[in-house]
C-alpha cells in the first residue's frame, strides 16, 4: 500500500484527481483504481502534473479506463487552478504541454480558461448509419477526436447507448470519437449531452466536446460566414454549468485562438491509499 496525495477538482460536471508525477507508477492501473465510483476516490479521470521541457508545465491526462487521452479541456482548466493554487507561477498567462500540443492558461479563484491548440479535420455533414438509422453526422478534432449530433428533444435521447455506437463506428476507426448530442437552446447557446471515449459513458460535462459543439453549431449559423474575430458562443451542459467558448474564424474555416472558460472547483484533498 501507499499513501498519494492528491487534490479532486470538478469543472463544470467533469470531475479529476489531480496528482503530482511520481517515478515508477503505472498511471493506467492507478487511474483504474482510484476513478472507481465504489472503491476508489471516483473521478472521470486523472490528471498528473509533470515538468515538461518545451512548456512551463506538462500534464497528462489518464481516462478513468486507463487510456491516455491526448486533451481535455474541462480537466485542463482545473490544472490550471491547481497550477495557480499551489505551484505560484511567475506569469499569469502561463503555458501546458500535452499531447495535443502546448496550450495556454489562466485562472482566478474558482474561474479558469485555457486556450486551445488549433482545431483540424473539419469534415461537416457525415452520412453514416448506425442502429438501422440513418444520421447526418459532424466531426472535428478539438485535441481529440468529436463527433457533433443535432437533435430535438435532447433529454430523451439514449446518450450511452446511442452514444457507444457512434463512438464505435468505422467511420472512425482507429481512434474511434467522442460523441456530442447537441440542441440549440437560443441565439448563441446550444446545450449539449457528451458521451466520452475513454470513461465510456455519458459525463456531466466535457471541455473539449463544448467546444466542438459549439464551434460546428456556429458554422452551422453562420453557413455564408468567412471571418469573424472573437466569435462567441455558450454551451449548456448537462450539470447545468454554462462554459463559454470564444474563437476566430478565417477563410476556409480555419479556427485559431479557441478559447476555453468555465468553472474549476476544489472539491477534496487528502491521501489515497493505493493497493496498486
Amino acid at each position: 500500500m501507499v499513501s498519494i496525495p492528491f487534490v479532486k477538482m470538478v469543472g463544470a460536471g467533469n470531475d479529476f484527481i489531480i496528482i503530482e508525477a511520481r517515478k515508477d507508477m503505472d498511471y493506467a492501473k492507478f487511474a483504474q483504481a482510484a476513478c472507481a465510483r465504489q472503491n476508489g476516490i471516483g473521478a472521470d479521470g486523472v490528471l498528473v502534473l509533470d515538468k515538461s521541457a518545451e512548456s512551463d508545465y506538462r500534464m497528462r491526462i489518464i481516462n478513468a479506463d486507463g487510456s491516455e487521452a491526448e486533451m481535455c479541456g474541462n480537466g485542463a482548466r482545473c490544472m490550471a487552478a491547481y497550477i495557480v493554487a499551489n505551484m505560484r507561477p511567475v506569469k499569469a498567462l502561463f503555458g501546458m504541454e500535452t499531447l495535443a500540443g502546448e496550450i495556454l492558461a489562466e485562472a482566478k479563484g474558482e474561474t479558469a480558461r485555457v486556450r486551445l491548440s488549433p482545431p483540424k479535420d473539419y469534415m461537416p455533414d457525415l452520412n453514416i448509419t448506425v442502429a438501422k438509422q440513418k444520421l447526418q453526422v459532424h466531426y472535428i478534432d478539438t485535441g481529440v477526436p468529436h463527433t457533433v449530433l443535432f437533435v430535438d428533444g435532447l433529454q430523451e435521447v439514449d446518450a450511452n447507448s446511442m452514444g457507444a455506437l457512434i463512438r464505435r463506428h468505422p467511420r472512425f476507426a482507429p481512434r474511434g470519437t467522442n460523441v456530442n448530442f447537441v440542441e440549440r437552446a437560443r441565439e448563441g447557446m446550444v446545450a449539449v449531452r457528451t458521451f466520452e471515449r475513454g470513461v465510456e459513458a455519458e459525463t456531466l460535462a466535457c471541455g473539449t466536446g463544448a467546444v466542438a459543439s459549439a464551434l460546428i453549431a456556429y458554422l452551422h449559423a453562420h453557413p455564408k460566414l468567412k471571418k469573424q474575430k472573437g466569435a462567441s458562443m455558450k454551451v449548456l451542459t448537462q450539470a447545468k454549468e454554462i462554459l463559454e467558448i470564444t474563437f476566430d474564424l478565417d477563410e476556409g474555416h480555419k479556427i485559431d485562438n479557441v478559447w476555453l472558460k468555465g468553472s474549476a472547483k476544489l472539491i477534496a484533498k487528502g491521501e489515497y491509499f493505493y493497493h496498486g
